[in-house]
């Protein structure tokens, strides 16, 4: 094995690893997304609200995509149903 087939082994590890700690910790992530778009609004005293949270639930569907979830009761990985 090459130095560039061991390098791309530890990608792949290291991506796997984030996606599963991203699925454990969705709610936490989740949570800093809503306070910062939350801060990023109160310093633009609303100017951007709309822009914010367009933003905001972007980042969330991100983070939803890349992360391996746990399975939950439901199948949805604990989520509420979006609206």
């Amino acid at each position: 094995m090459g130095l560039m087939d061991n390098l791309k082994g530890k990608a792949e590890e290291l991506k796997e690893k984030a996606s599963e700690l991203a699925g454990k910790h969705h709610e936490q992530i989740d949570n800093m997304v809503d306070k910062a778009g939350g801060a990023i609004d109160k310093a633009t005293k609303g100017k951007y609200s709309d822009r914010i949270e367009h933003g905001a639930s972007k980042a969330k569907g991100a983070v939803d995509d890349f992360a391996h979830k746990p399975e939950q009761p439901g199948g949805n990985g604990g989520r509420a149903p979006q609206a």
